[in-house]
């Protein structure tokens, strides 16, 4: 019965193609007096039953996104209504959001995020800008993820077969560091990411459509010190879910070591 859960949980861990899907966590025992016990006696844990299996919530604070200005919207005359839940109010014309929320939401994307990392799925950033374009690329670079921040080309998710002349792995999600194009037009990958299913974090400034967006954050989505503040901490939150996967792909291999020599556990324990 372990074997073939075990079995199950190799496959689930070195599928790229079940990024989706449940994954359970063999933990490796801490001594090795719990190294030579039992077999059954190794833990079996499912990432999704943690609130913050990833310690993500740490990552930043309040005061971090005030610091970077993540409190800045646009001016009031360009307010969005579907963004109304998110202000907190407006000083000199200009409108400030509320970071309680945005903090709230933030936590929840980087959490989602960490999961894809830690299922081995494909992220694509995506940004509009030339001012904080070469941040984001820099970003996907350092976590070996993908970014594009030129003009979008209509039909790349929803006509992939026919553009690249071969069938395409879609991203398993999008991480979208502003969703418009312009002031008034909206990211076209946003749409198209909701017709094929794709999952989606987007911030979304006072000016935008959060609707289509799965994990919308509100914030700002200009500054460069909010781009920046935004670049770590999804950084960080992928390379955290990256290197739980490795930690328990090697947790995996020791453990069918250990099933097909049990004489090898002292020599294991050495060279862990």
């Amino acid at each position: 019965m372990l074997k073939s859960l075990q079995i199950g949980i190799r496959r689930q861990l070195g599928s790229p193609t079940l990024c989706r899907s449940r994954t359970a966590i063999a933990e490796w025992p801490q001594n090795s007096n719990e190294v030579n016990a039992p077999k059954s006696k190794i833990e079996i844990v499912d990432p999704l039953t943690h609130p913050d299996y990833f310690n993500v919530h740490n990552l930043f604070t309040v005061r971090d996104l005030f610091n970077a200005r993540v409190h800045y919207g646009h001016k009031i005359g360009s307010l969005d209504d579907r963004m109304k839940p998110y202000i907190y109010g407006s000083r000199l014309g200009h409108l400030i959001f509320d970071l309680d929320q945005t903090a709230c939401h933030l936590r929840e994307a980087l959490n989602f995020a960490a999961h894809i990392a830690y299922n081995d799925g494909l992220i694509l950033f995506l940004y509009r800008g030339a001012l904080n374009a070469h941040l984001v690329e820099k970003t996907a670079l350092e976590c070996e993820e993908f970014s594009h921040t030129r003009y979008w080309r209509g039909g790349v998710f929803t006509n992939a077969k026919v553009q690249f002349k071969a069938v395409t792995r879609l991203p398993d999600l999008c991480i979208f560091l502003n969703t418009l194009n312009n002031v008034m037009t909206q990211h076209t990958a946003v749409r198209d990411s909701a017709k094929m299913s794709i999952p989606t974090i987007g911030v979304v400034d006072t000016n935008c459509n959060p609707n289509l967006i799965t994990y919308p954050v509100p914030g700002n989505d200009d500054s460069p010190a909010s781009i920046e503040l935004y670049c770590r901490v999804f950084k960080e939150a992928i390379m955290r879910g990256k290197q739980k996967r490795k930690k328990h792909m090697e947790i995996l291999q020791r453990q069918d070591s250990q099933m097909e020599n049990p004489n090898t556990n002292e020599k294991i324990l050495e060279n862990a």
